[in-house]
């Protein structure tokens, strides 16, 4: 307790005096200290008193999948900094394999009594996984802000990049460069923005007079390495051009062309998505549909501290529109020598 005590009074430049009136629920504190003081315990790990669960921290959970993939990290910046000018602190909660699950994360986040949680790439984007977790959430009646598709029950606002939008602007830039075999690269089938990617795309080639068919798409994990072996099987099927679900997908695509004798982009086009950090120093530098990560992550938490302030928000989706960013990775279509 006194060393409780003296790591809560150092962190808020307070008597442990103070402090201990605080966590005592005893008279003589103003309100901007009482506050101060919750906020240090919730930032150093410690539960609070029972007396004084009632009240939420100012702290958020911000859920992700990972930090391999580069878009989540420049996510976590921007809501971290959104955050913290509305008198927030972000707790970074990411996924490994083998580890703490998005499930367990929640049920901590519920224990720390936060305001609200964020949520990015989670498994809300998956049909056929399991969603208790967000009803947990729904019942506690917790500020929840979802960044792009989810399934349609959970009932929570969402921020989306414009999935439609982007895959009619990858396809109409092949199309516009001569390429009539273009295959897509998407993430696991019950994912719901490469369902919508999908179904835009078969709508686009279907009123362009583009060739689309179930081996048209291959489904895959989110890896540069799923993006070579996807690429590779629709490489022997004769695709020159490819509309990728993600950056490091595109990617594994490029390497994929290479192996196989086909340079990006003399024989072989790719197209990524997110334009994520370095995508400009590939080689060759990638051709992408860019997220309007900053707008996005600022509208989320608007979102969230109107549900904190207010107390509801419509679950309704805002859409964000893409941008596609032309770069050395695609080119025109070779033309196939006819016979004389």
């Amino acid at each position: 307790m006194t060393r409780r005590l003296a790591e809560v009074a150092k962190k808020v430049g307070m008597s442990e005096a103070t402090v201990s009136r605080v966590l005592n629920g005893r008279p003589g504190v103003s309100e901007a200290t009482r506050k101060a003081v919750l906020a240090a315990l919730d930032t150093l790990g410690y539960e609070r008193p029972t007396r004084l669960r009632g009240n939420r921290a100012r702290l958020v959970g911000l859920v992700l999948p990972e930090l391999q993939n580069p878009i989540f990290p420049a996510f976590a910046e921007v809501v971290g900094g959104a955050l913290a000018q509305q008198g927030f602190t972000s707790v970074l909660c990411t996924g490994t394999v083998g580890g703490v699950s998005e499930s367990d994360y929640v049920d901590l986040l519920l224990s720390q009594h936060v305001s609200g949680v964020v949520f990015a790439g989670g498994m809300y984007a998956q049909r056929d996984a399991s969603h208790e977790h967000y009803e947990r959430i729904r019942e506690r009646r917790l500020p929840a802000v979802l960044v792009n598709a989810a399934v349609e029950h959970l009932g929570f606002p969402q921020v989306s990049c414009d999935d439609v939008a982007a895959a009619r602007m990858a396809a109409g830039h092949l199309r516009a460069l001569g390429h009539e075999r273009i295959g897509m690269i998407l993430g696991p089938p019950d994912h719901m923005p490469s369902r919508r990617r999908m179904d835009a795309f078969a709508a686009y080639a279907g009123g362009h007079g583009l060739e689309f068919a179930e081996d048209s798409v291959e489904h895959t994990m989110f890896s540069l390495e799923g993006g070579h072996a996807a690429a590779t099987r629709l490489l022997r099927r004769g695709f020159t051009g490819f509309v990728c679900g993600g950056d490091l997908l595109a990617l594994g695509a490029v390497r994929a062309a290479r192996r196989a004798g086909l340079p990006v982009p003399r024989d072989v086009s790719v197209i990524g998505y997110d334009d994520s950090a370095l995508m400009n120093r590939t080689e060759p530098p990638l051709t992408t549909v860019r997220q309007p990560i900053e707008a996005m992550g600022r509208a989320a938490v608007d979102l969230l501290i109107a549900q904190i302030d207010a107390g509801a928000v419509p679950g309704d989706e805002l859409l964000f529109e893409p941008e596609l960013v032309v770069r050395a990775s695609t080119a025109p279509a070779r033309r196939r020598a006819v016979p004389a």
